[in-house]
């Protein structure tokens, strides 16, 4: 067997900008250390790496683990902690459940009666999707188990019905529409409710620390109608920026009700999935309440799966997507990690707030949300950026005299917001990315210009509404 291609050009980038970045350390910022300037070096790099894609986002990120380890700015013992973090395995515990879901047969039953309700034209099965999302969201905390777990499962059941597999290049006909719609309608989800996200709880605690009492309700009633106005939007939106090649479907109800009579009534192992998919659900919606996080309700799913034979061992080693991500999200939630305990992320946001004194408090407000949005290039964990910037900068507002309340909803549903950014953003734009439906140049661009979307959206309509309900 010969040697693999490698695309040795597209380090040229990558290799240039660390060089660059590397070199400039004797005049760094003061309070940055020589460790922390070196780690956002290689950072950057790898960053640019999984842009240019010399290898596969995976092999990039192990290039960058590996350079991190042999310059001395983490000790192995350290960084290998970086794969115990839970949202990579949540998400490939999620992948084996969509695996599930296909093998059985139940995926495809769902679809069909889908596509039975819904499928005549594809939009609305992108409306549909967002009916699932919006539902489970306000008792799911784990975004990343409501956009993997709950309704990837249906994309990709829908997707075979439609013949869009990215597996041989018919990802536009359906699959791309459907998955990029979701990944959006749960951006959207996660900022209308409280307990649709773990941000969102870590940001209402540190804002109580701050005197801001931030209440379920509160929080409902100052997201609900920016909310409102982009779940009707983003799916038309997207239907008209990146559309599904089949548009209409007038005979979808026809075609579904004969493929499931073809596939009779249910058959034991699809109703064993579906009752463990329920079970997986539920917990999730209280795992909350009883003290048991996302990932171990996926494990616990998979794990009967495998007991009952749903699933083999084989099946599991072969989910190449799931391990894929356990791989390269983990390294790059470790190195953002290291970027804020080695002081690269406080540094910057001292920096923004003496920078920012003196100004008009709404001017101040929306320099914040922007700095606050595209920081978050530097991050792959919402949770993280929340717990390393949100007090400093819900600090500084109010120090400017922006109303407490308006401003931590603002920051708040902006740490919402920024998950469209990068395809290491947050667990679900890595668990979605990383199916192959869309690629990557489709998914930064169109993320930039729905990002501006969500902006305007939440900043104007959102502090409008909140004065018009009596909120500030």
């Amino acid at each position: 067997m010969g040697l693999s291609k490698v695309n040795y050009k597209g380090f040229i980038w990558p290799v240039l900008v660390g060089v660059i970045i590397w070199l400039c350390t004797p005049v760094r910022p003061v309070g940055i250390s020589v460790v922390a300037w070196h780690l956002l070096a290689l950072f950057i790099a790898t960053i640019v790496g999984c842009i240019t894609q010399p290898l596969p986002i995976a092999g990039v990120a192990l290039i960058g683990f590996t350079l991190t380890v042999l310059l001395g700015i983490a000790p192995m013992k350290e960084a290998v902690v970086a794969f115990g973090n839970s949202t990579p395995w949540t998400i490939a515990m999620a992948y084996l459940i969509a695996r599930g879901f296909i093998k059985t047969g139940l995926g495809n039953r769902v679809a069909l009666l889908f596509v039975r309700y819904f499928g005549k034209k594809s939009i609305g099965l992108g409306y549909a999707l967002m009916g699932i999302d919006l539902v489970t969201a306000p008792a799911t905390p784990s975004n990343t188990a409501r956009a993997s777990g709950i309704v990837l499962p249906i994309i990709d059941a829908l997707s075979n019905t439609f013949h869009s597999s990215p597996k041989d290049g018919t990802e536009r006909k359906m699959g791309s529409y459907l998955l990029f719609t979701e990944f959006h309608v749960n951006i959207i989800t996660s900022a209308m409710f409280m307990t649709a996200m773990a941000p969102n709880i870590v940001a209402v605690g540190l804002a109580k620390e701050l005197g801001v009492n931030i209440t379920w309700i509160s929080w409902f009633l100052a997201a609900l109608l920016p909310g409102v106005i982009l779940l009707a939007l983003i799916p038309w939106i997207i239907y008209k920026m990146y559309p599904p090649e089949i548009k209409e479907t007038p005979d979808a109800r026809q075609l579904a009700d004969s493929q499931l009579a073809k596939m009779g009534p249910m058959k034991l192992s699809e109703k064993l999935m579906l009752v463990i998919f329920a079970i997986a659900i539920v917990l999730w919606m209280i795992s909350s309440f009883i003290g048991m996080d996302a990932m171990t309700v996926a494990f616990i799913a998979v794990a009967l799966m495998l007991l009952t034979g749903i699933l083999t061992t084989k099946d599991v080693l072969n989910e190449t997507g799931a391990w894929n991500v356990v791989l390269w999200f983990s390294i790059l939630i470790f190195l953002a990690g290291e970027l804020n305990k080695l002081g690269i992320i406080p540094w910057f946001s001292k920096t923004v707030s003496h920078s920012l004194s003196g100004m008009n408090w709404f001017v101040i407000m929306i320099a914040l949300v922007l700095i606050y949005f595209y920081s978050h290039y530097l991050f792959a964990s919402g949770t993280a950026q929340v717990t390393a910037m949100f007090s400093g900068f819900l600090g500084v507002a109010i120090s400017a005299g922006v109303p407490p309340f308006l401003a931590a909803m603002l920051l708040s549903l902006t740490a919402a917001a920024y998950s469209s950014t990068t395809h290491y953003a947050n667990g679900p734009a890595s668990a979605l990315f990383s199916t192959g439906y869309v690629k990557q140049s489709d998914w930064w661009r169109m993320n930039f210009i729905l990002g501006l979307l969500y902006l305007v959206v939440f900043i104007g309509i959102g502090t409008a509404w909140m004065k018009v309900i009596g909120l500030w």
